[in-house]
C-alpha cells in the first residue's frame, strides 16, 4: 500500500525530516511504500507550489499517515481533509 506521510514542516528544525524519515522506515517495516513530501519538494519551494506537488502525490496513495503535530500545520490539515474526502485510510504511527 502506498502511504503518504503528512505532518508539520514549516518552522521546524531541518523541516522535520527526522520525523518523516522515521515514519518512512516504520512504513517499510510494515510492508508499505512510503511517500515522503521532502522527496518531491525542494526546501525553497513556495508553500502554494509545494502543496500542489504534494497533493498530486497524495492523490496516488492508498492511505495517509499523520505525524504528531499535524493538526497545527495548515498543509497537513489540507492533506488530511483531501485524504478523508478521497476515502483513504489513516495509518497511525507506531511508537519506536
Amino acid at each position: 500500500m502506498r502511504v503518504y506521510i503528512a505532518g508539520p514542516v514549516t518552522g521546524i528544525e531541518d523541516d522535520n525530516k527526522g520525523a518523516f524519515t522515521w515514519a518512512a522506515w516504520k512504513l517499510v517495516e510494515m510492508g508499505h511504500e512510503p511517500i515522503v513530501p521532502h522527496d518531491y519538494v525542494g526546501p525553497d519551494t513556495p508553500w502554494s507550489d509545494a502543496m500542489r506537488i504534494c497533493i498530486g502525490q497524495l492523490a496516488w496513495c492508498d492511505a495517509i499517515m499523520l505525524l504528531e503535530g499535524w493538526q497545527k500545520s495548515k498543509g497537513a490539515r489540507l492533506e488530511a481533509t483531501i485524504a478523508k474526502q478521497l476515502g483513504m485510510s489513516v495509518v497511525t504511527p507506531i511508537a519506536s
